[in-house]
């Protein structure tokens, strides 16, 4: 009976086999020399000799990914090693002492700009924010429109900027200022924020504008009485304390200080009107803002065209300090920065009126002919509707009188050059005007731009 191994020979010999006991011997030696001369598979291997080496691996399963073992390793080591260079890089960088370059001062022009804008707040009438940059001034004019003196749409009156280095607060130059730095705002945002100063200058506009708003009732559609002026400066009539009388700090101010309304007053509420129209351009990304500034301008404007007259015509403490000629380039102004707010083409229709420039002054000279000032607009008008020709040119009916405006512009500008001599020029050759007529230091700015 035969019983094959399945890994080799027969297990047992055929008993009728005649060999000799030398030969079996010899046989079977040859059976095993044969048997172990075949290669052994991994079964036979491991059953006969036990557990051997096993063979390594080619390559890696990432998973997603199968490389070679090789390429993986010289992967991971680049990797380590390129993060260990850039880790000596930056231990290297950050504890070598380097030199550090200095910015450069600020030019002339921005340390102006710096100084200006520090002069609005040091004339800051009311309760000062905590960041007012003028340490040496505080909460003042507290009670200002508080009493009964006035009318009763006008309840409160406290804010608003001091003139000069008195503390009256006109609100005719300072309405034309705020619309001054609003226009400059409008046009050179870019530059205030290069200075640093573009949020601090619209801060300045706005605590102007809320008190311009306080001056009446800014939320009616219509109004009759106008906050023109608090305190008084005449001296003429006596020792009574007032804002001339006895300067002082405005901290310390203890005597009553009245309240001047006005109920016709065209030049004033067109130059209020410009002012909330023009900052209402300033906060357009501000909408409720800005849409309540429009609506105080428009109900301004609309006062202004309804009652006609002079705001000082009535008043003697306007005459002596801020006379004001007219009211046509308070029109011919206002009605262009309407147009701008709204875009109410009414109000452009009004400002390019020929009767309304012909009384502004458009056709004929005069000292103060091309001089822009808290009294004449006409100048700073020309400009901005010229402005608004080159850039929109609205065309007809407008296009007449705007390209008359524009080509005035142009002879004003030119006439501005040294070679011509329609200004008194200093001995630095800059140009001062003459009459030189009552101004306040709110002028002061306008000249910056």
């Amino acid at each position: 009976m035969y019983s094959r191994d399945s890994w080799g020979g027969p297990l047992e010999i055929n008993a009728t086999d005649s060999a000799t006991e030398d030969e079996r011997s010899r046989n079977l030696q040859d059976v095993d020399r044969a048997a172990l001369s075949r290669p052994l598979d991994e079964t036979q291997q491991s059953w006969l000799l036990g557990p051997g080496e096993q063979k390594k691996k080619k390559y890696v399963d990432l998973g997603c990914i199968i490389v070679s073992r090789k390429i993986f390793k010289w992967t991971l080591g680049t990797i380590l090693f390129a993060a260990f260079l850039a880790g000596l890089i930056a231990l290297i960088v950050n504890t070598v002492p380097r030199h550090r370059h200095k910015h450069p001062p600020p030019d002339n022009y921005t340390l102006a700009l710096h100084k200006a804008l520090m002069f609005f707040n040091a004339q800051r009438s009311g309760k000062l924010p905590k960041h007012n940059n003028v340490s040496w001034r505080g909460n003042s004019g507290m009670q200002d429109g508080k009493s009964s003196d006035h009318s009763a749409a006008i309840k409160d009156l406290v804010g608003g900027y001091y003139d000069a280095g008195d503390a009256i607060k006109f609100n005719f130059p300072a309405s034309f200022s705020i619309t001054m730095l609003s226009w400059s705002v409008i046009e050179y945002s870019a530059k205030y924020e290069a200075a640093g100063e573009l949020e601090h200058v619209k801060e300045i506009i706005k605590w102007g504008t809320d008190y311009f708003l306080k001056s009446f009732n800014s939320t009616a559609d219509t109004i009759t009485t106008l906050a023109a002026q608090v305190g008084l400066g005449d001296t003429s009539g006596g020792d009574s304390p007032n804002d001339h009388y006895c300067w002082m700090r405005p901290e310390d101010m203890d005597y009553d200080r009245p309240v001047t309304e006005c109920h016709s007053c065209s030049d004033l509420a067109a130059e209020m009107a410009a002012a909330l129209a023009s900052a209402s351009i300033v906060f357009k990304d501000n909408k409720a803002y800005s849409k309540k500034l429009v609506h105080g301008a428009t109900t301004l404007f609309k006062f202004s065209r309804e009652q006609r007259g002079r705001y000082s015509a009535g008043s003697s403490e306007a005459s002596i300090f801020y006379n004001s000629t007219s009211y046509w380039d308070e029109y011919v102004w206002g009605g262009a920065w309407m147009y701008f707010a709204t875009g109410n083409s009414s109000y452009l229709k009004l400002a390019t009126a020929p009767g309304l420039a012909k009384h502004a002054g458009a056709f004929w000279g005069g000292p103060d002919y091309g001089v822009l000032s808290w009294d004449n607009k006409l100048a700073g008008a020309q400009v901005l509707l010229s402005r608004l020709r080159l850039f929109l040119s609205p065309g007809y009916p407008y296009e007449e009188i705007l390209r008359t405006f524009h080509n005035q512009t142009s002879i004003i500008m030119c006439s501005y050059l040294p070679v011509f001599t329609s200004f008194n020029r200093t001995k630095g050759n800059s140009s001062y005007f003459k009459p030189f007529r009552q101004t306040s230091e709110f002028m002061t700015f306008q000249f910056l731009f």
